[in-house]
């Protein structure tokens, strides 16, 4: 199988693809793959700096004839997701990632890909790498910490870049060319949870909804896919006002940037319930399944009795978590007047965790217009804030205004057309990129983000077309030919 992807064309960039899934690189622990091109760029006898916080940045000369023309920046950024289903034994901080060819499609063994954005970090290599690619003035920057807080993009120093065009490599559908994004910011719940014994005559269930899809949640969430922690508070929520249910502890999602596929409880129950449990467990299923059937079909929940637990939470906190996850916005909010096909304003809860007395809900608001960006936050802070919750928000970063008249996208369109014959599309992600936080401290930069056609980013599902890695390789390569003077 390994063999086979190192194979594929174009040959390079699948190489070096290669050599980064073998290198583990979520977010937050990416000291190993900025080693890695680190000495990428060193073996090419080219500058190579690595800043403060582990941006890479190599700078290659033009090839000949070609010094005058203008200075191109081609940036990806180096963290990927780890997402992996349940059942997928993986250390993210460890093992490496297991791809494997499937038809058109290059996917990984049960856990995220990584061609997010795995495969413009590996286009930006083969770029330094290659003998016969003809190009002006090159700067490679890769970004550390994109997927969690942006972090790289963020701390870059304003004298760092000479180049003028930044082309970012980490959109995911290829013949579109993106020229504006969404911001976002991080609302974070954070209930405080008193103790109580089991209360006599109670057993206890484990209660599980598993088999969703997710997704990401700027690219996915118009798609009506089930949100695990949404759907499983229903069955919570109606079994403690009409059953005596007890919330333990609840264990929903994992990033805040990806749809939950997952979620579990531990509850008790008065022995004599049990049965009206199940009976709602099941007409609760089949609500969901008749609301979701055509969008999660591989929906399930899975009810099991366990030993008791030793506490549970008090029941006015655990009464005020049930009502404000069902209460919490979720989904998107609104499309762009005049693009109604694209996400304006969404909102995603995306973690609901309990620890040492302290449940927390994360959630992610996302906009492309910031006053919708600010209104959708207060309201998620006032339906937290009424349930007794303290809040923090965090995170903010701006969207990116697009410029139909942007040099770069004619260049681009222009030689998409001569490639392939047919325009591209022009594209606003409901995604953030980097472009945004890029632009305000280079705010001269003329900006434009391509890419293959990816599927489920941020989930186990992730796939990468391999046809269209070779159409977007080819595309770089001659829009490169082609940079003006």
């Amino acid at each position: 199988m390994t063999k086979q992807i190192t194979d594929l064309q174009p040959r390079l960039l699948w190489q070096y693809f290669h050599d980064i899934c073998q290198i583990p690189h979520p977010s937050k622990n990416e000291a190993a793959i900025i080693e890695y091109v680190r000495q990428q760029g060193e073996k090419l006898d080219l500058e190579t700096v690595v800043d403060h916080v582990g941006n890479v940045l190599i700078r290659k000369p033009a090839t000949p004839g070609m010094a005058d023309r203008q200075m191109v920046i081609l940036q990806a950024h180096l963290d990927m997701v780890p997402q992996k289903n349940n059942d997928t034994v993986h250390d993210f901080n460890k093992d490496p990632i297991r791809a494997y060819i499937d038809g058109d499609w290059v996917k990984a063994e049960g856990t995220t890909l990584g061609a997010d954005n795995g495969i413009g970090a590996a286009a930006a290599l083969a770029v330094l790498a290659s003998n016969d690619l003809e190009h002006g003035p090159l700067e490679c920057l890769f970004t550390v910490d994109e997927e969690t807080g942006m972090t790289g993009a963020f701390e870059l120093k304003p004298d760092l870049l000479k180049g003028k065009i930044l082309i970012n490599m980490d959109s995911e559908d290829e013949g579109e060319l993106y020229i504006g994004c969404a911001g976002g910011i991080d609302t974070n719940a954070f209930f405080t949870c008193s103790e109580e014994d089991v209360p006599a005559g109670h057993v206890a269930y484990r209660a599980e909804v598993k088999g969703l899809k997710g997704g990401h949640s700027g690219l996915d969430i118009h798609l009506g896919r089930g949100n695990a922690i949404k759907l499983l508070n229903r069955l919570l929520w109606q079994g403690e006002r009409d059953l005596g249910l007890r919330l333990s502890s609840v264990d929903g999602g994992s990033l805040r940037n990806a749809i939950p596929r997952e979620a579990s409880a531990i509850i008790t129950i008065p022995k004599e319930n049990t049965d009206k449990l199940e009976k709602l467990a099941a007409n609760m299923l089949g609500l969901w399944q008749n609301e979701l059937g055509k969008v999660d079909p591989g929906l399930r929940l899975v009810m099991e009795t366990i030993d008791t637990p030793g506490k549970v939470m008090d029941l006015e906190t655990s009464r005020n978590i049930l009502n404000a996850v069902y209460a919490c916005p979720n989904g998107a909010m609104r499309m762009v007047s005049d693009m109604p096909d694209v996400v304006e304003t969404s909102t995603n809860l995306a973690v609901l965790k309990s620890e040492n007395g302290i449940v927390e809900a994360a959630t992610l608001q996302r906009s492309s217009v910031d006053s919708a960006k600010e209104d959708l936050c207060n309201m998620m802070r006032v339906v937290f804030e009424m349930a007794g919750a303290r809040v923090e928000q965090s995170g903010d970063y701006p969207g990116w205004k697009p410029n139909v008249d942007s040099p770069i996208l004619k260049t681009m369109s222009q030689v998409y057309e001569k490639l392939y014959g047919k325009v591209p599309a022009q594209k606003v992600i409901h995604a953030g990129l980097e472009c945004g936080i890029l632009g305000g401290t280079y705010p001269r930069l003329d900006m434009i983000s391509f890419g293959p056609t990816i599927r489920n980013p941020h989930s186990p599902d992730e796939m990468v077309n391999i046809p269209t890695v070779k159409l977007f390789f080819d595309f770089l390569a001659e829009t490169l030919r082609h940079i003006p003077k």
